[in-house]
Order: C-alpha cells, then structure tokens, then sequence
C-alpha cells in the first residue's frame, strides 16, 4: 500500500546493502533512488533531509529506495572515498529495474549527490536527476563535476544560499557548465543542512519540479 515503508537487504559488491523502501501506487510510472550524505560525518539513510527529499517525491504515489551505503549502519564494507560507493548506487539502481520495470528518477543529497550523479548520468533507465546541497568543498575534499557537461536527462539543483559547502559563486559556475536541461534553486536565509527551517521550501522546489516534467500525483497525497 501506498506509504508502507519495507526493510530489505539489496545484493552489492560490497556484501549487502541495508535498505528501506516506501511504497508507491500501483500505477505509479516511475521508481526512485535517494542517496545520503557523507558517512564519516554521521550521514545515513535517515538523515531528515533525505527524509524530506523522499517525501518530495513519494507524494507522487512514487516507490522510492534509500539504502546506507558501504559501512553505513547494516551495510557490509567499509568506506570508499566515493569510489566503491558509485557500485553500490549502481546495486540499488539495479534493485529497482529488476523490482519494479520503470524508468527511475535519482536524487542524492551532498556527499550522495556527487557520488549518486556520477553512477546514474550514463544510466538509460535514469530519465531525471536532482542533486540537494551539491558540494564543491568540504574541508580537505573537492567535489569536481566536469562529467555533467555531456549528461542529457533533466537535472534540478537545489542548495541554501548560505551553504558552507557549495558556495554561491562557485555552485552557479558549476551548474553553468551543466548540459541542458538543468534547474538551480537556491533558498534564501539557509544553510547546507538547510537550517533554518528550509526543509519545507526544499520539499516545494523538489515537488514543483517534478510537477514541471509532467509527472503527477493526488494533490492530497502531495501536501501529508
């Protein structure tokens, strides 16, 4: 039924990947990944701002996937640096194809944005991408998107103004250089982690969004 959440186990080449799905409608016409933050730094698949990117898209009646990556929670492994973490994006993604046989929307949520957006752009079943507090640097890390200039499906970027890791300026250079189409917002007064009280005005981007590229669902389900 539609918001039932399910507990799985997905088969990576890490070992198993622990997951959660939430239920969409029967009749829904696409499936959906959501990807977390940064592990090292206490990101997991229940991070709220993954929450709320999920809900986003669920309120279209859309089965979305959330998984912990590698070492995360119940997930075998161990940390990647974003290299293994790619594989594991690509064991959710094939999750899906096999479970539901419907073209899948992606959405990733900093460290899982950058990681999650190199995994599905070459990806022909991934017909939209959506990519929250994208991060240009974080401490000793640099977050480099060059492969986005030959990246044909829609892509929407969402971040704070404020936000300690993508810039202004240097996120609006890089979207710049992104092919088209392609979507920055950007929400005044808020942080990466889009504090304060941004997740609310995150959820209405995510929403208008995907109302924009004809995808539908009740308005009641949409505004739980």
């Amino acid at each position: 039924m539609p918001g039932e959440i399910q507990s799985l186990l997905i088969e990576a080449p890490s070992g198993s990947l622990e997951a959660l799905l939430n239920l969409g409608s029967p009749d829904a016409s696409y499936s959906a990944l959501v990807c977390h933050p940064h592990p090292q730094y206490g990101g997991t698949m229940h991070n709220k701002v993954v929450f709320q990117t999920m809900k986003a898209i669920s309120s279209f009646g859309i089965p979305v996937l959330r998984f912990n990556f590698r070492g995360t929670g119940l997930s075998s492994g161990t940390h990647d640096f974003g290299r293994g973490e790619q594989d594991d994006v690509r064991a959710a993604l094939a999750w899906l194809r096999q479970n539901f046989q419907l073209p899948i929307l992606f959405a990733g949520f900093s460290f899982g944005a950058s990681v999650g957006l190199r995994a599905c752009c070459d990806d022909a079943d991934v017909k939209a991408l959506i990519s929250v507090g994208t991060p240009i640097v974080a401490d000793d890390r640099q977050y480099t998107y060059e492969f986005l200039a030959d990246c044909p499906q829609p892509k929407l970027f969402v971040s704070g103004a404020l936000d300690q890791y993508g810039p202004t300026d240097e996120l609006r250079k890089v979207v710049q250089q992104v092919a088209e189409p392609r979507q920055l917002v950007l929400i005044d007064v808020v942080d990466h982690f889009f504090e304060p009280d941004g997740l609310p005005r995150l959820r209405s981007a995510i929403e208008e969004w995907l109302s924009g590229l004809a995808i539908r669902g009740p308005r009641d389900e949409r505004r739980d």
